[in-house]
């Protein structure tokens, strides 16, 4: 037990005792540790998703368990954090606390009060790095700015890579003599009730220890494909590290370590590792941007983009949504996700691609809706990709290029295991076919099952209209 005044750990996208270096600064300081996670209620916090809630109810269970085998345990506390800090370092008589740092404009805002606050109260206050392999704000420009465009942000922010090694989670915590209450984590209701609509999620396992597994089954692996494979969401040729990361379960710099080593032992080549970190880059890159520019999470980056001319079509958008939309690849991954919490990155982008230039439905319409349904839903990430797609972002891929969900799709899944695993009513269709049914020759539809306008929908809008609209809208725009 301990006896000097304790030192508060305030968790927050850093669910992890290996590599948490403000865990590992309250330990050193050899101060009884209160671990605390608040369900933060901050105003202008944006809320988290709900499939996101399923997956922090899943990690909270998690690392309390942890905390347990170290002699610890998790306080749960809800409301606005700075209240909330406050009052626990009143009632435990803590003098520090400790947390590592996130990124979005209205995180920074509350950490900054919160900072002055806890100062003024006579605390002393440190937050780290736990989230990124460089700051936002270390990787600039040769004339001192932040980057706009990824590739030469990553070859700044590669060079200045120094990693050391991830820090061990300690064998023991201190404790306070008195634990304060906490809440019960059931009592916060994150998981889905009536209807709890998650049991297709069965394949994630939230938590430190599910994260690691799911990184060395990787590099054991899929990893050798995935330069090449990636693309192809019927190949296991990814990592699905996405939501471990966002959580801060694993930090990038455990998972660009593991890497380095994969390639020291042979495991992987330069190349294979090189292009699996690039996408670690990515991530690196969106963190930057939306740091430097914290309005991106609602407006254009490409201010020139405000006056396109967004259809309202709530029917349309429905359809979308439910994965009704007559484009197989399209809806498959829209029920992957309605699923899963989860979509492959291709169809990220075909189904992004289809909302926004198919259907001219503004961006930040699917943007809302991957934040509550993906369980990896990342702020910086999910902006900055979608704006991306639309062609309003940083680096963004042009609106004229206009994606073909019919050679999306034969592309990418030639066989239709993708589009038979999610759409199962045209399983029996033909590989030549299943991505456009509509040409099927009647008699076949019928020996298939499939009666389109019945069993599967008929496309709610053609292709070659849907670009034609496309493009006249963006010239409209850009007259």
């Amino acid at each position: 037990m301990g006896t000097e005044a304790p030192a508060i750990v305030w968790f927050r996208q850093d669910l992890r005792l290996t590599d948490n270096p403000a865990l590992a600064a309250a330990h050193a300081t050899g101060r009884p540790v209160v671990p605390l996670y608040v369900l933060d209620e901050t105003p202008g916090l944006r809320a988290m998703g709900a499939a996101s809630r399923w997956w922090l109810d899943k990690s909270l269970a998690a690392l309390a368990e942890d905390l347990k085998r170290l002699g610890s345990r998790l306080v749960l506390r809800r409301g606005e954090a700075q209240t909330v800090l406050r009052r626990l370092a009143r009632e435990t008589g803590a003098e520090a606390v400790f947390w590592n740092r996130v990124y979005d404009g209205a995180g920074v805002a509350r950490d900054t009060a919160v900072k002055a606050a806890l100062r003024d109260d006579g605390l002393a206050c440190e937050s780290f790095n736990a989230g990124l392999l460089n700051e936002p704000w270390q990787v600039k420009t040769g004339a001192g700015g932040p980057f706009k465009v990824f590739t030469p942000y990553w070859r700044a922010a590669r060079a200045m890579i120094d990693q050391p090694e991830p820090s061990p989670r300690p064998r023991r915590l201190a404790t306070p003599d008195d634990w304060p209450p906490t809440r019960r984590l059931a009592s916060w209701r994150l998981h889905p009730r009536k209807p709890d609509w998650s049991g297709g999620f069965g394949d994630w396992t939230p938590g430190e220890a599910g994260a690691r597994r799911r990184l060395d089954a990787f590099l054991d692996g899929p990893a050798r494909d995935y330069a090449e494979g990636r693309d192809f969401p019927a190949r296991a040729a990814i990592s699905r590290l996405s939501a471990h990361l966002h959580f801060g379960e694993i930090g990038p710099r455990q998972v660009w370590v593991a890497v380095q080593a994969a390639v020291a032992r042979d495991a992987l080549s330069e190349d294979q590792a090189e292009a699996f970190l690039r996408e670690l880059g990515w991530r690196e890159f969106n963190h930057h941007l939306l740091f430097h520019n914290p309005r991106i999470e609602t407006e254009n980056f490409a201010g020139g983009f405000d006056g396109f001319p967004w259809r309202q079509d709530a029917e349309a958008l429905e359809a979308w949504r439910r994965g009704q939309t007559g484009y197989p690849i399209v809806d498959a991954g829209l029920r992957e996700l309605w699923t899963t919490g989860w979509m492959h990155n291709r169809v990220r982008m075909i189904v992004a691609s289809f909302l926004v230039k198919h259907l001219l439905i503004d961006w930040r319409e699917g943007e809302a809706w991957f934040w509550d349904t993906l369980v990896d839903a990342d702020l910086a990430n999910n902006v900055c990709n979608w704006q991306w797609v639309a062609g309003s972002g940083a680096d963004a891929a042009p609106f004229f290029r206009i994606f073909n969900p019919i050679l999306q799709g034969e592309r990418f899944d030639a066989d239709g295991a993708y589009v038979r695993r999610w759409v199962p009513e045209l399983a029996k269709l033909p590989a030549k076919l299943i991505h456009q049914p509509w040409t099927a020759d009647p008699a076949l539809l019928r020996a298939a099952g499939v009666a389109l306008g019945q069993t599967y929908p008929k496309p709610i809008v053609g292709h070659a209209r849907a670009r034609e609209r496309a493009l006249q809208a963006y010239q409209a725009l850009a007259e």
